[in-house]
């Protein structure tokens, strides 16, 4: 009997966490991690700015025609409004990564719709435009927050590929990468480091310097979110 409730406990425990963690879970709120496999097409995600290197990420994105989708932090968006409008101008995205880069797990529904709504605000009024996308952080999903993306008009996105490129050298991101780059990929990048004001994120554009031609040479175009699934999911 105390083998067979240990199973179930686990078997609980195992499935909680998927629910929580797993980039295809939707039990505790709508989400997609992955594209149309039907044209070879791939986004390019950056979560936690927008941060002073921002500017030349944007750069390089011009420099190879490429268009991404940006999730800010509430925060960083204050900090550096002006960057977060060029990015806007540019043809990029902008979606929503929370005002803090709370994490959400063990917090209450009101707390959750408080940390999405403060960075809806403020990345509308800095941008015109009204995310529709919404990225957790650390990738973390908890009870409330689909009726928070429900008030708000968001959907979520987790991804294909995570670059880990907080912590990886620029040729191990590349590597990460081009292994996943597939039709319908999301990557998932960073332009800041959570809520530090001025990052280092040297080893990210280095990266994206030298990932930008490679998927070029591949034939894929590189889309926004929301061009990615064309008319939305």
């Amino acid at each position: 009997m105390w083998a067979e409730i240990g199973a179930g406990l686990a078997a609980g425990l195992a499935g909680m966490a998927y629910a929580v963690r797993g980039r295809s879970a939707r039990l505790l709120a709508p989400c997609f991690y992955r594209g149309p496999k039907d044209r070879p097409a791939l986004a390019l995600t950056f979560d936690d700015g927008p941060s002073p290197a921002t500017t030349a990420l944007l750069e390089l994105l011009e420099k190879y025609g490429a268009k991404a989708t940006f999730f800010p932090c509430g925060i960083n968006a204050e900090r550096y409004p002006r960057i977060l409008q060029a990015a806007a101008q540019a043809g990029h995205e902008i979606g929503n990564h929370g005002y803090s880069h709370a994490r959400l797990w063990l917090r209450s529904p009101q707390f959750i719709y408080q940390e999405l709504a403060a960075a809806q605000h403020v990345i509308t009024a800095i941008t015109g435009k009204a995310p529709r996308w919404f990225r957790p952080p650390y990738g973390v999903r908890w009870f409330g927050l689909r009726e928070a993306q429900r008030r708000l008009g968001l959907t979520g996105l987790m991804w294909t590929a995570l670059a880990r490129d907080w912590k990886l050298s620029a040729d191990e991101v590349v590597r990460r990468l081009v292994r996943r780059a597939s039709n319908g990929a999301i990557f998932c990048l960073h332009d800041g480091r959570e809520l530090e004001s001025r990052p280092d994120i040297t080893a990210t554009l280095c990266a994206v310097a030298a990932l930008l031609p490679m998927l070029r040479q591949r034939g894929f175009a590189l889309l926004t979110v929301s061009d990615l699934f064309s008319v939305g999911p």
